[in-house]
């Protein structure tokens, strides 16, 4: 897990030119080379336009580390989910086992 925060902090900061926060072209480039295989739309300019700023909290224009994280955040949990139902398809909310609602209160 180490390697993994170590990668995105480095990738971060690579595409940043090692600024506090990705400009949108900076963003932009970010998101089709490193993240094209886990997310739909990288080759969209528009869908990527409106997933900056999104994520831009202060509205400068630009992704901050934290706002980033935030994007980072959302991806791994979505992969989570994914991968869970592809270990257990059976299982699924309906399913009234209560897991799903416990999972949720955490």
């Amino acid at each position: 897990m180490e390697a993994a925060i170590k990668t995105i902090v480095d990738v971060y900061l690579k595409s940043s030119g090692g600024k506090d926060s990705l400009s949108a072209g900076a963003f932009q480039k970010l998101v089709k080379k490193q993240l094209h295989n886990i997310m739909t739309d990288t080759d969209s300019s528009k869908a990527i336009k409106d997933m900056r700023q999104g994520l831009d909290d202060n509205q400068d224009g630009k992704v901050s580390f934290p706002e980033f994280m935030t994007l980072i955040g959302y991806l791994s949990t979505s992969l989570s989910e994914q991968r869970a139902k592809e270990a257990n398809p059976a299982e699924t909310p309906e399913a009234g086992d209560g897991a799903a609602g416990d999972q949720e209160a955490t």
